[in-house]
């Protein structure tokens, strides 16, 4: 009789084990999995789009530089994985959800206004920004440049092209040139700008028509990634460029030693969380 008591548990033990092992393996399951930027302020401002719409809580105080160690509360038992930003398009269909920068959501043929499941709002600080090393910001063709994407022909275009994907924040927009310049003496030159593809330099596209309307060539270069853009301002290559914000531009210059300024704030990329594996938020509620 023990001989069989002790087989019945030993059993009922062995199927417990069973049991618990699938539930563990059921959870494991569902577990959902969020892609992030890796850089510094884009992934704090997908961490605090993603406690905006209820989906975790981040520690007091922290801000524009928190990363996924300031997470105190994680109801969903969210999977985070760090990604460089250009390459979330791409890894999107592997994870549940993705936080992408509108720039390459766009250039992924997601459109923020309408595909996005949660949008950060307009916040300015986060304004895309004309750059130039420290000390060229009053060059005749900086300020030209400045002068045609601060136009309202650009203002109009970001409107119509973007629909709320990408949205203007220049105040006052002008006619595109700038009274103070003598643009007789700057008709056959050259001004050189490193852009994203989309939107930056779809929009440079519209100020280099302006420009071009006083003999001015803007020579457009597109780049994929957020360092090398920076590195040719910094080194002389090039002489502008236009694709980030100022916190990220802060954060480059003091880890990078680098001496790169802002010129003028253009508009306003909202960052967005996109569905992979899942098409809505209820994963999450």
């Amino acid at each position: 009789m023990k001989k069989i008591v002790s087989r019945l548990f030993t059993a009922a033990l062995a199927l417990s084990l069973v049991l618990s092992l699938a539930a563990c393996g059921a959870k494991k399951s569902t577990e959902i999995t969020i892609a992030v930027p890796n850089d510094t302020t884009n992934e704090a401002r997908a961490l605090l789009l993603l406690q905006e719409q209820g989906l975790i809580k981040l520690k007091d105080g922290a801000g524009i530089t928190a990363t996924i160690l300031d997470i105190a509360e994680n109801p969903h038992n969210i999977k985070f994985n760090e990604v460089e930003a250009a390459q979330l398009p791409n890894v999107l269909k592997d994870v549940d959800y993705a936080v992408i920068n509108a720039n390459y959501a766009i250039a992924a043929n997601l459109n923020p206004a309408k595909d996005a499941l949660g949008l950060e709002g307009s916040a300015s600080a986060y304004g895309n920004i004309l750059c130039v090393k420290e000390g060229n910001e009053n060059e005749p063709l900086v300020k030209a440049l400045a002068a045609a994407l601060e136009s309202q022909k650009v203002a109009d275009f970001i409107a119509e092209k973007y629909d709320g994907s990408v949205i203007s924040i220049v105040n006052n927009p002008t006619d595109g040139f700038d009274s103070s310049i003598d643009y007789a003496a700057l008709a056959g030159q050259t001004v050189s700008v490193a852009a994203s593809p989309a939107p930056h330099a779809e929009i440079l596209a519209v100020a280099k028509e302006i420009l071009a309307e006083k003999d001015i060539t803007l020579d457009i270069q597109e780049f994929s990634d957020y360092v090398v853009p920076n590195n040719v301002v910094e080194d002389g290559t090039v002489t502008a460029n236009y694709f980030q914000h100022i916190p990220y531009l802060d954060d480059f210059n003091a880890e990078n030693g680098t001496h790169i300024v802002a010129v003028t704030a253009l508009h306003v990329e909202p960052l967005g969380i996109y569905g992979g594996k899942q098409s809505t938020l209820d994963a999450l509620k």
